[in-house]
């Protein structure tokens, strides 16, 4: 049998790029990882064939001679400034395929209000949204909301180095209770002339539904429910479980609805928030990049990047496999720091709505070990050297901060 062509996989620091690794090395593909920290866990990885230290440098300069050295079939990245600098580049570099977005659908996934106007008009239910604008009367907007919201930069990759440059600390989300606390964060942008999204507080628990889309068409299904997250009022998954394939059917119909709106190609997760009681489905982004949670999916035969792969590079039209419905996966460390917050910091978590239950959660943490369902996103047996480097790391920089 002919060797599968190399897959070279642009960001090996965190999990996700370990999963990549890990999926696509076990379907026997050649994984080249390049990352700027020769430590990183993916490269520790079994299923890394080959590692480099990112070069300086624009990716442009550097990437056609590593694919013409590797031999390369396809090109998949993690973090937003690597899909920018893909989507500017051609769908191909001589037989080797960019396994990620083009710039058009890029731009429109990464600009949350984009987004947020062709979720509406593809029929998903959207938080109330205001942009601010100089000139606006902030104070008359402000006594008119309904509280609690929440606050969010609209498109984060451009509003970084603005923000940067001006000395401003860079909040993914700020929780906001009343007029005088929301006319005080909107005065800490003034300076700058740019404001983030201000958003209607969504009740509920995080459901991400993940799809492969394929000219207009899904090729590949998963759902995902948030169990917890880090900070607890949300952000990185630390604990999720699978979600049967009957279940919330009719919104992953909408979820492939809204991506076709967005002439989206390739995978991509629809993160909604789920109130169980009423049965109703808030639209928070799309995330068109590799997720946080995708260890859980690859554990659960759903595989993304895989699913890349075979279609582009090698050509493959047959179905996927139905992944199982039955697992869970745990971040551990994060989880560890969300446990820590809870019982320690219950000050510092930002949702007002959040239900604190420190004896629960720590029985849970413990027992959890025990569960037979249970996978880890670092942690493997088939392949422990990334959980011991991750580890050495950890010890590393405890005994760092012990000798300060």
């Amino acid at each position: 049998m002919k060797p599968f062509p190399v897959a070279i996989v642009l960001g090996l620091e965190n999990a996700i790029g370990l999963s990549i690794v890990r999926e696509l090395g076990g379907h026997g593909v050649p994984v080249h990882g390049v990352a700027r920290d020769p430590d990183s866990v993916g490269a520790a990885s079994r299923h890394c064939s080959h590692f480099s230290v990112r070069p300086d440098g624009p990716l442009s300069d550097w990437l056609p001679d590593l694919i013409a050295r590797t031999g390369a079939g396809a090109v998949l990245a993690i973090s937003e400034s690597d899909l920018l600098a893909l989507s500017a580049l051609p769908a191909r570099i001589g037989d080797c395929h960019i396994l990620t977005p083009r710039a058009a659908p890029l731009g429109r996934v990464i600009d949350k209000l984009r987004t947020l106007e062709a979720a509406e008009a593809a029929g998903l239910r959207v938080p109330q949204t205001w942009q601010p604008r100089s000139g606006e009367d902030f104070a008359a907007r402000a006594a008119a909301l309904p509280y609690p919201l929440v606050a969010k930069w609209a498109n984060p990759p451009e509003i970084l180095p603005v923000l940067e440059r001006a000395g401003i600390a860079w909040i993914k989300a700020d929780y906001v209770r009343t007029p005088q606390e929301l006319l005080a964060l909107l005065d800490r942008y003034a300076g700058i002339g740019r404001w983030p999204l201000i958003q209607q507080y969504c009740r509920g628990v995080g459901l991400g539904q993940m799809l492969y889309m394929e000219k207009g068409r899904a090729t590949l299904h998963f759902q995902h429910r948030r169990l917890h997250e880090w900070p607890p009022e949300g952000g990185v998954s630390t604990y999720c479980r699978a979600e049967p394939e009957f279940a919330h059917h009719e919104q992953m119909a909408l979820s492939e609805k809204l991506l076709r709106a967005l002439d989206w190609d390739g995978p991509a997760m629809v993160e909604y928030r789920y109130e169980a009681d009423s049965g109703t489905y808030w639209l928070m982004e799309v995330n068109g990049r590799f997720w946080g949670s995708l260890p859980l999916a690859r554990y659960c035969g759903a595989h993304f990047a895989w699913e890349a792969y075979r279609r582009v590079v090698l050509g493959q039209t047959d179905p996927a496999p139905p992944p199982r419905d039955d697992l869970r996966a745990r971040y551990m460390v994060p989880e560890t720091k969300r446990l820590a917050r809870i019982l320690f910091a219950p000050g510092r978590i930002g949702d007002p709505f959040f239900r604190r239950r420190p004896l629960h959660d720590l029985a849970a943490y413990l027992v959890d070990f025990l569960d037979p369902r249970a996978r880890y996103y670092v942690f493997s047996r088939a392949d422990m050297r990334p959980w011991l480097r991750d580890m050495a790391q950890m010890l590393r920089k405890a005994a760092r901060r012990g000798r300060r």
